[in-house]
């Protein structure tokens, strides 16, 4: 199984998420991805997650963008998971209170509050160290006009590392790690 979490204000509709959908379909590997809509709290997305592991039949692979790579980052230290992470929050290089106030979903249109609490519950989730790196690899791009690449590369120190050049905060070189991304989750 495969599970991929979008990152803030995302959904299963972003670009990534359907490419990775679509990609794992065209292998006859539809039945084994999963990507579904992340609820605003931290607890309640990390729940929804963990009920999908649950129901696994064989240890799935964590993949996440953004502020799914942090969730995709929570999970694998929890269950011992391996996780790719594209451009991932690495939530003590970042101040969430910028974020406060009302958000709208890119996707959806879905207008909601980003509040103090959702701020606790991502800080009280926060591994403070990674207890295998190598089970991880970290595909960042230079470029990426929201988070500071330079902060993963050191959170991620002894995992797999691709840090490219240029491109932005939606890893625009996505498409070319497709096949390397599906098997590194094991298919």
């Amino acid at each position: 199984m495969l599970l991929y979490l979008h990152g803030f204000c995302s959904s299963p509709a972003s670009a990534k998420a359907k490419r990775l959908g679509e990609y794992m379909a065209e292998k006859g590997l539809a039945d084994r991805f999963w990507c579904g809509q992340l609820p605003v709290s931290a607890e309640a997305a990390m729940a929804l997650a963990e009920s999908v592991i649950a129901r696994s039949e064989t240890p799935p692979t964590l993949m996440g963008s953004s502020l799914g790579g942090f969730y995709a980052t929570c999970l694998a230290e929890r269950h011992g998971l391996k996780a790719a992470l594209i451009n991932p929050v690495v939530l003590s290089s970042v101040d969430p209170t910028l974020f406060l106030g009302p958000q709208r979903n890119f996707h959806t249109g879905g207008a909601f509050e980003f509040t103090a609490s959702h701020v606790a519950e991502l800080r009280a989730l926060e591994p403070k160290t990674l207890t295998r790196p190598k089970r991880y690899w970290l595909l960042a791009e230079a470029g990426d006009e929201v988070l500071d690449h330079r902060a993963a590369v050191r959170h991620y120190a002894g995992a797999r590392q691709t840090v490219l050049p240029g491109g932005d905060h939606s890893f625009t070189r996505f498409e070319d790690y497709l096949e390397a991304l599906v098997t590194f989750a094991g298919f």
